[in-house]
């Protein structure tokens, strides 16, 4: 009799055990109840232990503190020796003054405030490290440590027994410049604030004196403090404006930092000769404020570029740094920089092939995603190339090495990314746009306002000259793109949206051509059981089995049992082929699991039902996987990658809201048929077998009258990311493509690309009710001028009416709501996906279907 269900698996999750270290749940067959902490997995056994034996128990109060969310331990099994060859100290870090050295590290699993106070006790538990400082955004920890006392190697094991793999940041040096940059910019940034709030209590005091009477003392006192401020403010903050418009009249191009520059030195002129008169308005007050307004726009701007260079440094972070060199006899780990053509290179299971070269020894599958875009494992063996960035999935390999580093595919892949990066045209603001007319009109109206009041008082005319310069300052037109902006892409983070650049909204306020990767965008991007046919009471038995396998076809066998239940069966005599399946002993019973070629080798034949199944399972882009109990297959299992709940209904809102689809997609041409067929995508816009190369070239060469826009995943998609218009990097992708990306898109499905080009058209139509407004104002306060209604103190008063109004402008937009979500459909939580369509080839080989060319 088979038990049942119930009395097979462990209590529910409301009874689990929280692991003493990450606070999840511990699996009933890890508790140990003879000891009083219990945990989840060895490696935050090993973390806990380092953290209690370094006296850092601080850590899970503060923790607590902040309801950081569970975050299993990952430690590396690795010496990290690399980082003491000389090779590595040369590339990757600094030698400072007094002998000792500096280094930036990426740090991964680094997520809350307690990680920072964690890390940053380094040199409290490890004799020879000065300081460490940990940005908790970038992951980057910067140590300063003295080489002749502690080496880095043992620096970086103490970081992963932390629970925190390190790996280096390239550039550090470029890092450290960009950093002073940024703080030279913020410095600017508060004297400018300080000026305009020191202004704004000396003008307080003149206007009441001016209502109410002032000795002339302290008026002279006030102005001149006023008027000091003042220049302090336009000549050392400001002068970034005047550098811009001298720039746009030495290349003859037009830019809103011309007539910004004019109103201001007009302004600034005419405060000066009145504050040494003693007589008329100063306007100081309204200068320095501007000032610290345009340069807080400025800064945004400024970040928001620098976000996506830096996150092109950051990817190789997470690229393997080191490798494991065969030197005769022996194996050493040596540095990616250190390894030369025809080395000799050992890759075991699990690990990232560190260089593109030629399988010598070893037979094994390997995960070709990263690079291909291919879903399913793929084999290899001994006289195959092999490129850097793969994942060996089942078995040690030797490897000899053709290229390393920078020059291997996936670093001429990054090369790619940066350099149509660069070559992406900016969008030509429509400020800037107006920006010429805009001083031609200024001066010549001014001119003939002073032209008009001549005739009747030449003191008038000059103030009525000037009153019109300064009340048309378009410090409004300068703040209504940033501004608006600014705004939207705050709160497209907060919905999970992540965008590196203003223009990125700019262009996808109108509809074009939008292209999907397909593995892991338009679907879940992970194998995952999507039908199973025979005996259900072997299901537990199958998923307690196949946990003693990493393999991706084990991983979604694993999922059979539901999510908030955990295994209590134990396999024993378990053997594993790899590439073909896994046999072994569970609840007294034999299990026989894999490929129909498996199970033909070890004696066992298909039953005319189970083989009826599976080719119906093969017909609709499944891989069949077989269950035999005691040498009888019951079951079936049909493996597959789902589609997202929401991509059906979100290509249906894009398709109403007039966008052209397109699928390019490394799968084989079966599998991207297959899906293209279900999302009513036309064949011929459905492109499979697209390297990345080829994805890259299709993108270039793409008409559209709108924008061409990429939505991918993974390495593979980043030169067409890079090369698109915009490039979308949806939740999940790997670091290359959010490096290259223009957005990255943090919650799971493609729903939130409808609220990003809703964003986009609400918030282009703000900057432009911005604009109309801000020069509807000027022709009003201009016409105001000329005709002598206004004098120029009440300029001064106006004059920053209309940047208040476009704050409010920009404030009170709403970028999210334009476009309906679609519903996400539901899907069971056993990590079954039950009648969801499905695309992968069942048994490849066996229908003669191979990898991508």
């Amino acid at each position: 009799m088979v038990p049942d269900l119930a009395q097979s698996i462990a209590p529910t999750a409301a009874e689990a055990v929280e692991c003493a270290h990450c606070r999840l749940p511990v699996p009933a067959g890890l508790i140990d109840p003879s000891h009083e902490n219990q945990f989840c997995c060895n490696g935050c056994r090993t973390v806990y232990d380092v953290i209690h034996g370094c006296g850092l128990e601080t850590y899970y109060r503060i923790r607590d503190t902040v309801d950081a969310d569970p975050l299993p331990a990952r430690p590396a099994g690795h010496a990290y020796e690399e980082m003491d060859n000389d090779v590595f100290l040369d590339a990757n870090t600094a030698q400072r003054s007094d002998n000792h050295r500096t280094v930036a590290l990426y740090l991964e699993g680094v997520h809350c405030a307690a990680c920072v106070w964690l890390v940053e006790r380094l040199p409290r538990v490890l004799p020879g490290v000065l300081e460490a400082t940990l940005h908790i955004r970038e992951s980057v920890v910067r140590i300063a440590w003295d080489p002749q006392k502690v080496a880095l190697s043992r620096i970086a094991r103490m970081l992963n027994s932390l629970g925190y793999p390190p790996h280096p940041v390239r550039n550090a040096d470029r890092a450290t410049r960009r950093r002073d940059e940024d703080r030279r910019f913020l410095i600017r940034i508060a004297i400018a604030g300080a000026c305009a709030g020191n202004v704004m209590l000396a003008s307080f005091a003149l206007y009441g004196g001016f209502f109410n009477g002032m000795a002339a003392e302290f008026e002279a006192l006030f102005r001149w403090l006023s008027a000091g401020l003042g220049v302090v403010s336009l000549l050392w903050p400001g002068a970034v404006f005047f550098r811009g418009a001298i720039a746009a009249i030495r290349t003859q191009t037009a830019h809103l930092d011309l007539p910004i520059a004019l109103g201001l030195t007009v302004g600034t002129i005419t405060g000066l000769v009145n504050t040494i008169l003693q007589r008329g308005e100063i306007y100081f007050d309204s200068l320095t404020v501007l000032v610290f307004l345009l340069l807080v726009g400025r800064w945004v701007q400024h970040r928001q570029q620098r976000w996506a260079s830096d996150a092109v440094e950051l990817l190789f972070s997470l690229t393997p740094t080191a490798a494991r060199r065969i030197e005769g006899d022996t194996v050493r780990t040596v540095p990616i920089e250190a390894l030369q053509p025809n080395d000799l290179v050992q890759v075991r299971a699990g690990d990232n092939v560190p260089v593109d070269g030629i399988v010598t020894d070893g037979t094994s599958t390997i995960d070709q995603a990263l690079l291909t875009g291919e879903s399913r494992p793929f084999p290899i063996a001994a006289g195959q190339s092999i490129y850097a960035g793969v994942t060996n999935l089942s078995s040690p390999l030797t490897i000899r090495a053709q290229t390393a580093g920078a020059q291997t595919r996936v670093g001429r892949l990054m090369q790619l990314v940066e350099e149509w990066s660069q070559r992406k045209a900016p969008i030509v603001r429509l400020a800037d746009r107006i920006a010429g007319w805009f001083v031609a009109a200024v001066l010549l109206l001014a001119l003939l306002t002073f032209v008009l009041w001549m005739r009747q008082d030449t003191v008038r005319a000059v103030d009525q000259a000037i009153a019109l310069l300064i009340v048309t300052c378009p410090c409004a037109l300068g703040l209504a793109t940033p501004l608006a902006m600014t705004v939207a892409l705050g709160r497209a983070a907060q919905r999970g949206i992540l965008i590196k650049g203003a223009d990125t909204l700019e262009r996808l306020a109108r509809p074009g051509l939008i292209c999907f990767d397909k593995t892991g965008t338009l679907t879940a991007g992970r194998m995952s059981v999507v039908e199973w046919v025979g005996d259900e009471t072997v299901r537990p038995l199958t998923a307690a089995l196949e946990a003693h396998s990493s393999h991706p076809v084990a991983s979604a066998l694993t999922q059979l049992v539901p999510d908030d239940h955990q295994l209590s069966l134990q396999a024993t005599a378990v053997q594993e082929t790899p590439g073909a399946g896994i046999r072994g002993r569970v609840d007294g019973r034999s299990l026989l699991i894999g490929s129909e070629r498996y199970l033909a080798e070890n004696g066992v034949t298909l039953p005319p039902t189970i083989a009826r199944a599976a080719e119906t399972l093969t017909a609709r882009a499944l891989s069949p996987v077989y269950i035999s109990q005691d040498d009888v297959v019951v079951a079936v299992a049909g493996l597959g990658d789902p589609l997202r709940p929401d991509t059906s209904a979100a290509l249906s809102t894009l398709r109403v809201g007039g966008w052209d689809l397109r699928l390019l997609s490394g799968d084989h041409r079966v599998i991207v048929s297959a899906i293209a067929t279900e999302l009513e995508i036309p064949a011929d816009d459905a492109v499979g077998e697209c390297t990345p190369e080829r994805k890259r070239d299709w993108i270039d060469g793409a008409a559209s009258a709108g924008p061409v826009v990429m939505v991918g995943d993974g390495v593979n998609d980043a030169a067409a990311l890079a090369t698109a218009d915009v490039g979308i990097a949806v939740h999940g992708g790997a670091e290359a493509s959010l490096a290259a990306a223009d957005v990255y898109l943090r919650t799971p499905g493609l729903s939130a690309i409808l609220d990003l080009l809703s964003a986009a058209r609400s918030t282009v139509r703000a900057i432009h009710v911005g604009l109309a407004v801000s020069l509807a104002y000027n022709v009003v306060a201009a016409s105001l001028a000329i005709a002598g209604i206004i004098n120029p103190l009440i300029a001064a008063i106006l004059m920053p009416l209309s940047s208040l109004t476009v704050v409010a402008i920009a404030f009170g937009a709403q970028p999210f709501g334009d476009l309906p979500k679609p519903a996400a459909a539901s899907g069971t939580a056993t990590g079954e996906v039950q009648g969801a369509p499905s695309f992968r080839v069942g048994d490849a080989f066996r229908n003669g279907v191979g990898p991508p060319g």
